[in-house]
Parts: C-alpha cells; structure tokens; sequence
C-alpha cells in the first residue's frame, strides 16, 4: 500500500507541477504544448540526477562532482543503441503495435546505457573510492572532462557535431517511471542494513571500519548505482531531446546537481527532488536574465549556507517525515 502511494504521490506531483507550469508560466496558446512538457520532462529527469547523485553525495557522504559524465555516457550509449541496432531490432518487432516496439527499444537501449554507466561508475569507483575529500572530487571531475573529450573525437556518435537522428521513444510516462524507480531505490537503499552502514561511513568514515563495516566496498556500491540510474537519465533524456552534444554534459551540469541536493538538503530524498525541480523551472522564470543564471545559483547557495545551511528539508527528512539535523 505504501508502494502505490508512494507511485501515485510522484505522479501527482509531476502532475502539480505540469498544472503550475501552464498556470503561471505560459502566456499564449502558440507556446503551451512543446514549452511546458519539455520543462516537465526535463525537472523529472532531472529530479533522477539528484536523487542518483545524493545516494553519494547526502547519504554516503562522499564528493563527487563527475555526475554528468555517467550521464553522457547512459544517453550516447542508449542513443547508439536505438540509431545503429533500432532499425534489426524494428525488424524483429514488425508484429507488435508501433508503441510496444518503441518502449521495448526505449528498453534495450535504456539497460545498455544503464549498464555502461555502471561498469563506468565501478571502473573509476575502485580506484577513487579509497580517497577522500577533495581528492575524490579531482578524480571525478577529471572523469567527466575524460569522458567529454573522449566523445568530441569518436565521429561514430557525431563528435563535435553532435550526435543527431536519435529517435524520440521518451515521453511523460517512462520519466515518471524512472523517477518512481529512483525514488523507491534509493528509499529503500536507506532504510535496509546497507544505507545504514552508508550513513555510519557519512558520519565516521574510521569509527564504521573500526566497527567491522566494509568502508569500500559500501562506498564502490552506492557509487554504482548512483552512476546506473544517472545513464537511466541520460537515455531518458537523448531519446526526449532527439540530439546530444558535450555541451549538456560539461561540468557545469555536475554543479547544477549538486546545487540541487544543497538546495533541497544534503541526504534527504525529498529535498533532492524538490531542488531539482526547482531548478528546472526557475531558470525559465528568469529567461530573460539567463546570462547571470550562474550568478544566481551562486548566491543562492551562499545564502543557504549562511541561513539554512542544511538544505530546504534538512538532511534528516527522506520522504518529507522526521526532524532536521
């Protein structure tokens, strides 16, 4: 019962926000359509960026700031997928209605993308789990300009050109379903034996391993799923946009979401997707200022730290319950 609640509540919201969006922010019929379900669809997946990225960051307690590289690498992975095996796969799917082919190919090439970001997330997690601090985050962020340069030169999914003719299987209903999935992991993750020992290694990393815990391995865990549903982002997203370029993918995404999980609250799950989402629309509501959006993002965090430095929600509330820390 819970579960259906806890799907229906994640609808609802999505379904708040898609009411909000045509309330308050678009003025004519020619723009209500395309213009608020591209927001819509980019604050859900956005919201499993946070999520994915506060399991390591807000619950595990760990600085990781190459977010966007395990995203490029779900969304180019799935799009090669669906552009270069979509036309066999089509083949072999010629009987079924032309919506169950197009999810069962959003399907294959999203657990492509999904497996490759989390392969890439253990290859750099072995080695760089075992530092801490600002060390891990030099290693991550060298990941994801790794990753960045490494597609600018592989002309197979388009280079600096960018990678085009990506077909468009994502819509409202498979994003809300990757947030439900994101959410109800990493929900569960938290209150099973493991996000305990997650959250003793956020609060004495020595102390957990003093007391038996497997520091690294708990670590590597985490980091991997967290990198496995940011490539469910980024499929979901390339089959959305129908294009992808390394500019999306720079790490200036990587800041946005961590600026995302500060804003909501370091550790709670609620607070991660309320960031997301906030920072998803507020940027349309201030288009006309877009060149100082960084400017923005920046005061708001000073200003956050200095008022409410654990975050909107505070670190201590999961799904909206229990008291600040």
């Amino acid at each position: 019962m819970k579960k259906i609640l806890l799907v229906l509540a994640v609808l609802g919201g999505m379904g708040l926000l898609q009411w909000a969006l045509t309330a308050f922010l678009l003025d004519g019929p020619v723009r209500q359509g395309p213009y608020y379900y591209q927001i819509l669809m980019l604050a859900g997946i956005n919201v499993i960026l946070a999520v994915s990225l506060n399991l390591t960051n807000g619950i595990t307690g760990q600085f990781s700031i190459g977010h966007a590289g395990f995203f490029a690498i779900g969304a180019y992975v799935a799009a090669s997928v669906s552009v270069y095996a979509g036309p066999t796969l089509q083949g072999s799917l010629a009987g079924l209605p032309s919506f169950a082919a197009d999810s069962v190919l959003l399907l294959v090439a999203s657990a492509a993308g999904v497996a490759a970001a989390a392969a890439a997330g253990w290859l750099v997690g072995m080695p760089s789990l075992r530092l801490r601090g600002d060390y891990l985050a030099i290693v991550t962020l060298g990941f994801g300009e790794i990753i960045r340069v490494l597609i600018l030169n592989i002309d197979a999914v388009g280079g600096a050109r960018g990678f085009t003719g990506i077909p468009r299987y994502s819509n409202f209903f498979w994003v809300g379903l990757g947030v439900v999935a994101a959410i109800s992991t990493v929900r569960h993750i938290v209150r099973s034996s493991h996000g305990r020992a997650l959250l003793s290694i956020r609060e004495d990393e020595i102390a957990a391993q003093a007391m038996g815990v497997a520091v690294t391995r708990h670590k590597v865990t985490a980091f991997v799923i967290g990198a496995a549903f940011a490539g469910l982002a980024g499929s979901l997203f390339g089959h959305f946009t129908m294009y992808l370029h390394t500019n999306s993918f720079t790490f200036v995404k990587s800041f946005e979401i961590i600026i995302m999980i500060a804003l909501g609250g370091l550790g709670s799950l609620a607070g991660a997707a309320l960031g997301a989402v906030v920072l998803t629309v507020l940027p349309e509501l201030f288009r006309g200022f877009a060149e100082y959006r960084m400017v923005i993002y920046a005061l708001a965090l000073i200003l956050i730290m200095i008022y409410r430095p654990q975050g909107l929600l505070g670190k201590g509330r999961f799904l909206g319950r229990g008291k600040d820390k």
